[in-house]
């Protein structure tokens, strides 16, 4: 029998695993960027002093880069603290993670363990192994020279072979002189003079090289296009075509959901208008792939979308809790047989959603509601406002008076964390409430809040995290193989 206390961990739980899929450290609506790491910190402190295990497996969901990181430093900060048992599951943890995260972030974590004087033989392992399963070193030394320098003096390697050693550590202060071998690394060395040289080169690294030489702007994003990334393609695209460059266009139809959306609501209106037809047929065919086999399968379903003034988010996330809404409403119109979508500023035309107005949460369930759906989803920060509580209210009564055997299952998916709550901003008591960074992590997340109903302990949640650190690992070693993150010392 579980007592009060494996409750309260599990409650303890899943407040951290809301904060690490949603929160990042940066400004928020309704938070500053200061509120939000304090917030943070606490909660990876307390993770980590108070249940260990479980902080590290935190790392097989779907949470966001920056808490990722977070958790592999701290864990490698520790390691003295931990079992001989823990050091090997966390080691296998971090190097599938560090996989999966994006290699200027690691080359960033790896700077950070640097400085903060972290340098275990489990550190030095898993960035020598990390290393070297890169696919492109050269690539690597050319795109994140600094941090792959760091990353090899910091773990005692030798550079995966000499050119890449004197690439790193050396350069050439005259660039016209001595020659490398690798294309890519002599191109690096030719672009200092020869403007021909600047499009080997990747386009983060090449755009210095454009400005040095004084290439205009057009002209080099026509002829650089060939090698930007699919993503630096949907970031440029708009700025290139009021350059003049038009060879800069990305395929719509491959972009992840979610970073189209975002793309969407940054049009100006009257191109999402001119490009109705485009623009759907790219969040459909998203949202078709993110669904895949579970496509029609959650029978009826309506969702309420927060598209309020605070959905703007921040300079610094500018219109993503809107994007988040968006991609969840295309998601979840193929994920239903049946569905209905309720915005709260009572628009109809999702492509048009802008950030304006209120937030009647309490008026738009009511209207989702009495479609009689199988599942509720509402998407949103929970800050209603429209009248203040009238959310709590509506769904206190639903549950208790009008489905008390819950035969509509509701849930609340939030884009934003609440550092003054340290949780994300639930609606009303009973109501199942999770963080959502993606709208790709949708399906996940809908099975993971039922946790946060109050009525299930820490048994069952542990039990959930081994499944889904099970399914990780195995991932890890079926696509690489995998290590116990230990080394030679």
């Amino acid at each position: 029998m579980e007592t009060l206390g494996d409750l309260v961990a599990a409650e303890d739980v899943l407040l951290f695993v809301n904060a690490a899929v949603t929160a990042t450290g940066q400004r928020e609506f309704h938070a500053d960027a200061a509120e939000q790491r304090l917030s943070l910190d606490f909660l990876h402190a307390y993770m980590l002093g108070n249940y260990r295990e479980l902080y590290a497996a935190v790392l097989a969901l779907d949470v966001n880069d920056h808490n990722a990181a977070l958790i592999v430093r701290r864990l490698l900060e520790s390691a003295r603290d931990a079992t001989a048992e823990q050091r090997r599951t966390e080691g296998r943890l971090i190097s599938r993670r560090l996989a999966l995260m994006p290699p200027q972030r690691v080359y960033r974590l790896f700077g950070e363990l640097r400085r903060a004087g972290v340098n275990n033989r489990r550190t030095r392992a898993l960035i020598r192994d990390w290393i070297a399963a890169r696919p492109d070193p050269a690539l690597d030394a050319v795109k994140y020279r600094g941090g792959f320098r760091t990353a090899l003096r910091h773990a005692h390697l030798a550079p995966p072979g000499p050119e890449l050693g004197d690439f790193a550590f050396r350069g050439t202060s005259d660039a016209r002189n001595g020659h490398f071998e690798t294309p890519l690394l002599d191109a690096w060395r030719r672009a200092h003079y020869q403007k021909s040289a600047v499009y080997e080169l990747p386009y983060t690294v090449a755009e210095g090289f454009a400005a040095k030489h004084g290439i205009p702007r057009a002209a080099f994003l026509e002829r650089i296009a060939p090698r930007m990334t699919r993503l630096e393609r949907l970031r440029l695209q708009e700025s290139a075509r009021d350059a003049g460059a038009s060879a800069v266009a990305a395929d719509l139809t491959r972009m992840p959901l979610t970073r189209l959306a975002g793309y969407v609501l940054g049009l100006p209106v009257a191109d999402r208008v001119a490009r109705r037809a485009e623009l759907t047929a790219a969040l459909e065919a998203a949202a078709r792939r993110t669904a895949g086999a579970r496509a029609g399968s959650w029978g009826r379903v309506a969702a309420v979308l927060d598209d309020s003034f605070s959905s703007y988010g921040s300079g610094q996330k500018r219109r993503r809790p809107l994007a988040v809404a968006l991609a969840c409403h295309h998601l979840l119109a193929v994920l239903a047989g049946e569905y209905t979508a309720r915005w709260t500023s009572g628009r109809t035309d999702a492509l048009l959603a802008r950030p304006s107005g209120a937030t009647p949460l309490g008026r738009r369930i009511l209207d989702a509601l009495e479609t009689g759906p199988e599942q509720l989803v509402v998407v949103s920060d929970g800050w209603d406002n429209a009248p203040p509580g009238l959310a709590a209210e509506v769904l206190r009564v639903w549950r208790t008076r009008l489905d008390p055997d819950g035969a509509t299952r509701i849930v609340h998916l939030s884009p934003v964390w609440d550092a003054d709550g340290f949780d994300v901003r639930r609606l009303a008591p009973g109501v199942p409430t999770a963080g959502i960074r993606d709208a790709e992590d949708l399906v996940p997340l809908v099975g993971i809040a039922r946790f946060a109903e109050g009525r299930t302990g820490l048994a069952e949640l542990t039990a959930y995290l081994a499944e889904r650190t099970a399914a990780f690992l195995a991932a890890g070693g079926a696509a690489r193989g995998h290590h116990d993150g230990e080394g030679p010392r």
